[in-house]
């Protein structure tokens, strides 16, 4: 064995031998998903019970209370002449091109302030996704044990093995920071995953913005259910232990913020919640650290494993910070996504936020994309999506999602939605609540065939009974309809006034204003 793997060997068996002492079982502290691969996020486990996210722990497995017994599977050992950076007087940022270009550095310019941690090669800033199968076994090769549940996994850093990510092209330009890598798949030793990363870097004030994007080149060309997608993987130091974010349901208002609370030690560090302002931060003592800002995310994980409050890179404690969507991964599919790194208060960070604060209701428009909807019991037409997103009823009680999102019933009156649907069927379209555990059949309207039969559907929300408050999401069901009948989407669309009386209003004030310029002919000496 190398030094590595004599570590990482003599680390897993010490994990497991601690573990049977304290009655536990290793597949059921899966820090990373554990869950069913087909599962999708249940809001009913909220902040309260433990739910096995996805978020990425890997050599935390025990992190929490075993630190100073095993500390990671395999340490990260950086060498500087590998890291790439990017300052603009006020902050400065930092991509290690040893692994995958990962942001292993973000912290204020002209300093030596680092709120990123790089244990190991599970954390930093980085790239990760999920899908089928589970568990994934290329060639006949077995994942290890610890993590099999997660299936395919490339990430952008390594794997757990300490088999680095290579990167394929690199380019620094005044204020920006490119990286093409190729990841690894985190459960299996030294198997590249079949796709490449790319990100884009820039600085803008106290801020790093940064796209992302994978390209998947997979030869199994079977589309699995969707998983929920780290976008991105944050990890900071331990001094950066409380995680502040604003879930109520006035978001944008000045309400109060919610701190989540630390998980007690020995079980599942990791708590999903509902950002509906579209970002959380890990602050420490003075209420100061890094936030995350996603324009499409609403759905978060995040926590604190180990001891708080001190610590650096290298250390074991750290603070977790994921905005989540649950995607579909095509085997040909490229998809990017963006999000925004922000340095200072946590008033700042959000103060930020509220500067990007949504204009608009929900909008989804699928003209080359599934635009973050996701489908149970579909078979889809697949990568890639034309003018609309294309599938056929697969099973009875077949339905798309929406993203999990947040708009208020009073801003919102009108929904409509675009399509051709299954020929002499219904439909169910029902709304969630705000911090309701589930669609339920209360808050929801059944459309008729005559009604799908047009391709355009309209719900007065207003109407509705209980529709009232903070609304998060959206499913479309469609109970009654045969396997192999065919679905295609177009659009759905909240609206916060109806556009055909809005239109109608306009047009009627034009009219008007015509016929006073015909009945005076002049105004103000000129002729109109």
């Amino acid at each position: 064995m190398t030094q590595n793997e004599t570590t990482n060997h003599s680390c897993e068996i010490r994990v497991t031998e601690i573990m049977e002492m304290l009655n536990l079982n290793l597949h059921s502290l899966n820090t990373r998903n554990s869950h069913n691969p087909s599962n999708t996020y249940n809001t009913s486990r909220r902040i309260t019970g433990i739910f096995p996210a996805l978020g990425r722990v890997r050599s935390m497995l025990l992190v929490w209370s075993l630190v100073v017994v095993c500390g990671g599977c395999v340490p990260l050992h950086a060498r500087a002449e590998d890291i790439r950076y990017l300052d603009n007087g006020a902050v400065r940022i930092g991509i290690d091109l040893a692994i995958g270009g990962a942001i292993t550095h973000f912290g204020r310019a002209g300093t030596d302030e680092n709120l990123i941690n790089s244990h190991d090669w599970g954390r930093q800033v980085q790239m990760s996704f999920y899908s089928g199968p589970s568990p994934f076994e290329p060639d006949g090769q077995k994942p290890t044990p610890h993590w099999a549940g997660l299936g395919w996994n490339p990430i952008q850093s390594g794997d757990y093995a300490g088999n680095r990510s290579e990167v394929l092209a690199f380019q620094a330009k005044r204020n920006e920071l490119y990286v093409k890598c190729r990841p690894m798949h985190w459960p299996l030793e030294n198997v590249p995953g079949e796709c490449v990363f790319e990100s884009w870097i820039s600085l803008d004030g106290m801020t790093a913005e940064v796209r992302s994007k994978i390209t998947n080149a997979r030869p199994d060309k079977t589309l699995y259910p969707a998983r929920e997608q780290e976008l991105p993987a944050v990890y900071t130091n331990g001094p950066y232990y409380r995680l502040v974010t604003y879930t109520g349901d006035e978001p944008f208002t000045g309400g109060t913020l919610e701190t989540i609370p630390q998980r007690p030690e020995g079980g599942f560090p990791w708590t999903h919640f509902h950002a509906t302002e579209r970002w959380a931060a890990l602050l420490n003592d003075a209420g100061w650290g890094v936030g995350v800002w996603s324009p499409e995310s609403v759905l978060y994980v995040g926590g604190f494993a180990g001891k708080p409050g001190a610590g650096g890179p290298k250390d074991a404690p750290t603070g977790y910070i994921s905005p989540l969507n649950v995607e579909a991964l095509d085997h040909n599919i490229e998809y990017e996504y963006r999000y925004t790194l922000i340095l200072g208060s946590e008033a700042e960070i959000r103060a930020h936020a509220a500067e990007h604060a949504p204009e608009a209701p929900p909008r989804w428009e699928f003209d080359g994309s599934r635009a973050h909807w996701h489908a149970k019991g579909m078979t889809e037409a697949g990568w890639p999506i034309g003018k609309s997103w294309d599938m056929t009823i697969a099973e009875t009680g077949a339905a798309v999602f929406s993203p999990v999102t947040f708009w208020r019933a009073e801003d919102t009156k009108l929904l409509v939605i675009e399509g051709d649907f299954p020929e002499g069927t219904s439909a169910r379209v029902s709304w969630k609540k705000h911090g309701a555990s589930d669609f339920d059949t209360e808050h929801a309207q059944v459309l008729t065939p005559e009604q799908l039969k047009g391709g355009k559907c309209r719900i007065a929300l207003t109407e509705q009974p209980g529709y009232e408050g903070g609304m998060s999401g959206l499913r479309i069901e469609f109970p009654d309809a045969a396997a192999g009948a065919p679905l295609r989407l177009k659009r759905v669309v909240l609206y916060d006034e109806d556009p055909v009386a809005k239109w109608s209003k306009y047009y009627e004030t034009q009219r008007r204003l015509r016929a006073e310029r015909g009945a005076f002919g002049f105004a103000n000496g000129a002729r109109r």
